[in-house]
């Protein structure tokens, strides 16, 4: 289960914010096999002078529209899986919410199933994986 927290401009318009979660997801799902009821995204808006960052840092020119996404989850993903995962998000977040792959700052934190509690203050390694009944 990966944890997600995006940070994006709070002037983000709400139809935009949610292409940009579905952009992810669905880039989680496509590209390192995700299930797809694994959707945990924490958006979290910034207003201007809250977040500072170089406009051409590694030879990158950004606007003052970076869209920075945090990843948990646990450990063992190939360095091509997680290169085939950002360059699905860059594509997704582009065709869904217009956002120019160069505004988009990606980082990763990776973790063992020790480090989670998903419910009842449990060790996510000491519960069997529910599947919701469909309604």
């Amino acid at each position: 289960m990966p944890f997600i927290r995006t940070n994006l401009p709070a002037d983000t318009s709400p139809e935009k914010q949610q292409g940009i979660v579905q952009g992810i997801h669905d880039a989680l799902v496509e590209s390192i096999g995700m299930p797809p009821d694994e959707l945990f995204n924490m958006v979290s808006p910034y207003v201007t002078g809250q977040f500072a960052c170089s406009p051409t840092f590694n030879g990158v020119k950004r606007s003052d529209r970076v869209v920075v996404i945090e990843i948990t989850m646990r450990r063992g993903r190939s360095d091509a899986m997680k290169r085939t995962l950002y360059a699905s998000i860059a594509r997704n977040l582009e065709a869904n919410a217009g956002v120019q792959p160069s505004d988009i700052f990606i980082f990763m934190h990776e973790n063992d199933y020790s480090d989670w509690s998903v419910g009842h203050g449990a060790f996510a390694m000491a519960l069997v994986q529910q599947v919701g009944s469909p309604k």
